[in-house]
């Protein structure tokens, strides 16, 4: 399996039509199938944006017969309006004193946060989120992390947001959620565009694939194999579109 590594932003730096994207190089799959990555850059997108102008705007310039698309899920989650403000969320006892013991994740964030903790007792409802944090607890001292999140289940870990440390202000005071109908929207973005697209949320270490739509011609092995470095980087690249050119 090949990967071109460089993470140099100026040296992927390509420009088009105004467009400015990334070429994230060729990478191989374990079936041996190879891809291009192109990393393209929006604007800061607000809430209530529509995610076909979005594809329309800056994928479209770029697209050839063939290329599928890899959309950021917290983009559109932005879109659908699936987020909370700190104003609608109103931690309780259990957000308010257990928030204290969340552990930190991969990326540096966590539910080490009253106002995210009561989102997912919101969401999963306080039983199972007081089990998920005690199985955490007895696992941690064994090395096993995770358990929190798969305990939860229905998409707790695509909660984000609330971070008074984010260099988008926005986010101090907002929290997103992985939208609800995945494969809806997919089916609903295709149809409006014309290219294939997959709901992603993504980082360096995983790759959870959402929905895609009835038309996309990958397999899930394949869209992993192709999205294995996490092409959309992370940080303030602004780059939640990605466009798949197999080759």
């Amino acid at each position: 399996m090949g990967i071109i590594p460089s993470r140099n932003l100026e040296e992927q730096r390509r420009e088009k039509d105004g467009i400015v994207y990334f070429d994230r190089g060729r990478i191989q799959g374990t079936d041996g199938r190879a891809y291009e990555r192109f990393a393209i850059q929006t604007h800061f997108v607000q809430v209530g944006e529509d995610q076909a102008a979005l594809v329309e705007r800056y994928v479209k310039p770029l697209f050839q017969p063939g290329d599928v698309l890899s959309f950021g899920a917290k983009v559109m989650a932005m879109c659908v309006k699936s987020v909370k403000t700190r104003d609608e969320v109103k931690p309780g006892f259990w957000a308010n004193t257990l928030w204290r013991f969340a552990g930190i994740n991969h990326t540096g964030v966590g539910m080490h946060e009253p106002y995210k903790l009561q989102l997912v007792i919101d969401q999963v409802g306080l039983p199972r989120m007081l089990l998920a944090a005690f199985l955490s607890a007895i696992t941690k001292p064994f090395g096993i992390k995770g358990v929190f999140y798969r305990v939860c289940g229905q998409g707790v870990g695509g909660i984000d947001g609330f971070y008074t440390r984010s260099s988008f202000p926005i986010y101090h005071d907002l929290a997103l959620m992985n939208p609800s109908n995945p494969v809806e929207l997919c089916d609903e973005l295709c149809a409006k565009t014309g290219i294939p697209t997959v709901l992603m949320d993504a980082n360096d270490i995983q790759r959870d694939q959402l929905g895609k739509c009835s038309a996309f011609p990958l397999t899930d092995e394949e869209i992993q194999d192709a999205l294995r470095d996490n092409p959309s980087g992370q940080g303030d690249e602004l780059t939640p579109l990605i466009l798949i050119r197999p080759v």
